[in-house]
């Protein structure tokens, strides 16, 4: 069977829980949707927001304070919001990578081994039995180490050992200044070798919230290799179902699950930024038009607030004393600017008390943008 690109789109949307707003519980929502990115404290409300119907921060203060839902470093090596329940096969199907990368010569520049970071973990996670902040965790290192070496040593044990983020807030649950609480009770994940079983359910869990999708697009939702990736893929041939990309790719999904007629409506949306729905591919054309992609996704990594419209990004928007500003890179209908002011009037009172200037560090990024059709909302 060969799908388009535009249904691929739909299908994504479909698992994005963005053709419609759904009754789910916060930590439902989290779950459907694999993974929230989560390195801005606002971006998973926002998320949450444009996904769930009746859906209210409280909602997501409470999954954090009673940790159905959990903030960690995990795929791409960034934090993102999970269920707990997909915490610990996430965490241990991403060990290769993150001991790769924190382990690494930044760390070992502090006079450590990699070999010391491993025995270091024990006790990291011994000392954050208690919650404890940035500053403690730091005082602590410094301690034990010195404090020439302590910031060479946090940087790679607060990504590698797992830790969760104890909410700080307000406005959102997570504020500036983090804090830090162990991950569970069992034994740390230790050494290089690829955890097959966890690496499998972070495949299929992937496959769930964003197939259908190539071997590419899962290591670029994860940053775990394509070859652990393939081999994973190839060994479950059994249990997942093949199909061609527009382009001929090879790609993957789970039997039975949504792929909607490439015609289905879809609503327009104001992304948060850095939604995972614009970044779980390796072939980002799938939400995001080639030609708009560098003004989105900036070249330090930042991922703009967009406009979604028919299913693809359109502009970007941001929150400004006056209402919503929104930019479309091409000429919108009368009824797509309907559509935006009404969902721009429902998030200016969802932010409400919150943060009404929501990613006003962002907006020097404004200037840089080309000539386009801007409207207060």
């Amino acid at each position: 069977m060969t799908i388009t690109a535009r249904a691929l789109n739909r299908a994504t949307l479909s698992r994005q829980l963005l053709l419609a707003r759904e009754p789910l519980t916060a930590a439902d929502g989290v779950r459907r949707v694999v993974a929230l990115q989560a390195q801005q404290p606002a971006s998973p409300y926002i998320a949450l927001w444009n996904r769930l119907s009746g859906f209210t921060p409280e909602a997501l203060d409470a999954a954090f304070a009673e940790r159905s839902v959990v903030k960690a470093t995990l795929m791409r090596i960034t934090l993102h919001a999970v269920h707990a329940e997909d915490y610990p096969a996430f965490r241990a199907a991403m060990q290769p990578v993150l001991y790769g990368s924190r382990l690494g010569s930044r760390f070992t520049a502090s006079g450590l081994s990699a070999a010391d970071g491993e025995e270091l973990v024990a006790r990291v996670l011994e000392f954050a039995r208690t919650p404890r902040s940035s500053a403690e965790m730091q005082a602590w290192l410094a301690e034990l180490y010195g404090a020439e070496r302590k910031d060479a040593v946090w940087w790679g044990m607060k990504n590698y050992a797992p830790l969760h983020h104890v909410p700080t807030g307000p406005p959102w649950s997570f504020g500036a200044r983090a804090a830090f609480v162990a991950a569970g009770e069992g034994p740390a994940p230790r050494g290089r070798e690829v955890d097959r079983a966890a690496l499998r359910t972070l495949i299929l869990r992937c496959l769930a919230g964003f197939g259908p999708a190539s071997v590419a697009d899962v290591a670029q939702f994860s940053m775990v290799g394509r070859a652990p990736v393939r081999a994973e893929l190839t060994a479950m041939a059994d249990e997942v179902e093949r199909l061609r990309g527009p382009g001929g790719e090879v790609l993957f999904d789970l039997p039975g699950a949504s792929r909607p007629d490439a015609d289905t409506p879809a609503p327009s949306r104001l992304m948060a930024m850095w939604d995972s729905t614009l970044l779980a591919y390796a072939d980002r054309a799938r939400v995001i038009p080639p030609e708009y992609r560098p003004l989105v996704i900036r070249r330090n990594g930042d991922v703009l607030p967009t406009l979604l419209v028919d299913g693809f990004v359109a502009g970007v928007w941001r929150p400004t004393t006056e209402g919503v500003e929104a930019t479309a890179f091409h000429p919108q209908p009368p009824a797509v600017w309907d559509e935006l002011a009404a969902e721009a009037e429902a998030l200016t009172a969802f932010l409400g008390t919150r943060e009404r200037a929501v990613y006003n560090r962002y907006h020097h990024w404004w200037a840089k943008l080309p000539d386009a059709d801007v409207r207060m909302l």
